[in-house]
C-alpha cells in the first residue's frame, strides 16, 4: 500500500515550530508594526500612502527571491532553518501581513472614492435642482 502523499504544513504548524524568540524575527514583528502604524498614519497623506503601497506590493512580489537567499544563508541570521522550497514560511510571517495593509489601504481607496461619488451626485442633484427653479 502507498504512503500518503504529506502535504504541505499549515499555518499553526508553521506558527508553532516558529522560535519567536530570534532575534531577527523580533526585528521582522517590529517592522510589521511600524507598517501598519504608517498605514494608518498615511490616511491623512494621499502620496505617502500611495509610496507606502507601492513599496509592500514590491516587498511581496521579491519574496520569493527573498526566500532564495535567506535560505542560502539562514546561517548567519537563524538558528533553524525556516526557507521551504514552497515559501510557506516566508508568505506567513513576511508577506502576509504585508497583504493585509495593502488591503486596508485598498479598502480606504474604495470607501473614499464612493464618497467622492456620492458627493458629486448630491452636488449634481443640487445644480439641476438650482436650475430648474430658475425656469
Amino acid at each position: 500500500m502507498e504512503a500518503p502523499l504529506r502535504s504541505p504544513p499549515g499555518l499553526s504548524a508553521v506558527l508553532a515550530r516558529t522560535d519567536w524568540s530570534e532575534p531577527w524575527l523580533v526585528g521582522l514583528a517590529v517592522f510589521h508594526v511600524l507598517c501598519f502604524l504608517l498605514t494608518c498614519a498615511s490616511f491623512q497623506h494621499y502620496r505617502v500612502q500611495i509610496g507606502h503601497f507601492l513599496c509592500m506590493v514590491g516587498l511581496v512580489y521579491c519574496a520569493e527571491y527573498i526566500n532564495e537567499l535567506a535560505a542560502m544563508n539562514w546561517r548567519l541570521f537563524s538558528k533553524y532553518q525556516y526557507f521551504d522550497s514552497g515559501g510557506m514560511f516566508i508568505s506567513l510571517v513576511f508577506s502576509a501581513p504585508l497583504l493585509v495593509n495593502t488591503v486596508i489601504i485598498v479598502v480606504a481607496w474604495v470607501h473614499k472614492t464612493l464618497n467622492v461619488m456620492t458627493e458629486l451626485k448630491t452636488l449634481q442633484q443640487r445644480m439641476k435642482a438650482e436650475k430648474e427653479k430658475k425656469k
